[in-house]
């Protein structure tokens, strides 16, 4: 049987250093798990219109197509501010989201013990907390037509459109539900049913899913308003939480703030299934390409990281190692050692990122 493929698009920035860390622990997978990949390279964003003159290729999208699934670091920066939108290093990224339809967007927002006295929030409501948001990535306000700026009246009017099909609903809708049964089994559906059409279709359409293939997962419906109330207010209630494109956007940073470290959050993006059952997948940190700290030894790599967890439990059928990757960037952190953004009052082992990818590989060996 053939090794599971992946490909990885290191991008801009920090994108190389994090990525570097990431391919290290590929490695030792192999080496003590006997858990190969088949892994290849090649460029997106910046890098890439540097020597191509395009931030993707069409070749790198036919490899993207190919693989099992996607690693990608990330992009931009400000040298390329002034380029044309079609060329801006970001329009690779959408358009491997494009492409790929990769319509479920997964947002962890968990709180590392260690790490509870980051948040803005009181360390009792945040310590402990794993929730995930489902975001529907593909439709919605954000592609929706009619969309642009006219003139009516005399005056100029900006019109975006809210639009979803019940098939859009659907498959997002069993993306979370799917998730759900390896969680807490419990999905709260977030929309704005009581002033939007589109929001009352989502309700009865998710609801409608749940109780024809799901009627084991409890299910729970919120208005969006009182949704971002609650995930300040009282986190821990939640365990997946699925919306829509606009919603998720908003919700699913206000989430990640909970943690105290936007820039130690993953995130995978998820399709429909290949031809092996897998999803056609993409995984990414949440942080940008921080090219004011690129080259210097300063980047955090752990979110990099647990984005290839997220690859192992949903792209690989490997929760089991997933969990194992997770577990050894608890220790390390548990153990006080902290890349420069993770340096707060109380100190800590200063590690650059390529030692901080050292350690977590010694808490992989001593998982063993």
């Amino acid at each position: 049987m053939a090794n599971p493929s992946l490909l990885i698009l290191a991008g801009d920035g920090i994108g190389p250093e994090v990525m570097a860390e990431v391919k290290k622990i590929i490695g030792w997978y192999g080496d003590k798990r006997g858990l190969a990949f088949d892994v290849s390279e090649d460029l997106v964003g910046g890098c890439s219109y540097d020597a191509h003159g395009t931030p993707l290729t069409d070749a790198a999208m036919a490899k993207a197509q190919a693989v099992d699934a996607v690693l990608l670091g990330a992009v931009g920066g400000p040298q390329y501010d002034d380029l044309d939108f079609a060329l801006k290093p970001e329009r690779g990224l959408l358009r491997l989201r494009k492409e790929m339809d990769l319509y479920s967007n997964l947002r962890p927002a968990q709180c590392f013990d260690a790490l509870a006295d980051f948040s803005s929030l009181k360390k009792d409501v945040v310590a402990g907390l794993d929730i995930m948001i489902v975001r529907e990535l593909t439709s919605g306000v954000y592609f929706g037509e009619p969309r642009g700026i006219f003139t009516e009246g005399g005056e100029r009017v900006g019109i975006n459109t809210q639009r979803y099909t019940e098939s859009q609903i659907v498959r997002v809708a069993r993306s979370a539900f799917e998730l759900a049964r390896r969680r807490g089994n419990k999905v709260c559906s977030v929309e704005k049913a009581n002033v939007m059409e589109s929001g009352v279709l989502w309700r009865e359409v998710v609801t409608k899913v749940r109780d024809a293939e799901y009627p084991d997962v409890a299910l729970s419906h919120m208005y969006a308003d009182n949704c971002a109330m609650q995930l300040v207010r009282n986190p821990k209630q939640f365990d997946v939480i699925v919306t829509d494109n606009l919603f998720g956007d908003i919700l699913s940073d206000c989430a990640a703030m909970l943690t105290g470290s936007l820039g130690m959050l993953p995130s995978a993006s998820l399709g429909a299934p290949m031809a092996n059952g897998r999803p056609k997948a993409l995984y990414e940190p949440v942080h940008g390409s921080a090219p004011d700290i690129a080259g210097q030894g300063k980047a955090n790599p752990i979110a990099c990281v647990l984005s290839f967890a997220m690859a192992l439990r949903y792209s690989f059928d490997q929760g089991s190692e997933a969990d194992r990757l997770e577990k050894a960037v608890e220790k390390v952190l548990a153990d006080g050692v902290r890349t420069a953004d993770l340096m707060g009052p109380e100190g800590g082992v200063p590690v650059t990122t390529s030692e901080m990818g050292d350690r977590i590989i010694a808490a992989l060996d001593a998982s063993l």
